[in-house]
């Protein structure tokens, strides 16, 4: 599965928000420096999905806030 995902670091709570079918808005409350806000959305889709962190890699946007991310179920 292929989903589209919004971050937006530095924010007061974590959250994932579903805007539709393949499609996320996260907010974490992690700076985006050497990539802990990115490990921090890995974890919280690990978390919503019940799966393991090893299944789910950022495709493409690593370092931009719009991020494209492959999971796989």
């Amino acid at each position: 599965m292929i989903v589209d995902v919004k971050v937006k670091p530095n924010s007061k709570k974590e959250q994932i928000l579903k805007i539709d079918e393949n499609s996320f808005e996260i907010r974490v409350k992690e700076p985006p420096e050497k990539g802990r806000a990115n490990q921090k959305v890995i974890e919280l889709l690990a978390k919503f999905y019940k799966i393991p962190k090893s299944k789910i890699k950022i495709k493409k946007g690593k370092t931009s806030s719009r991020k494209i991310i492959e999971i796989e179920i």
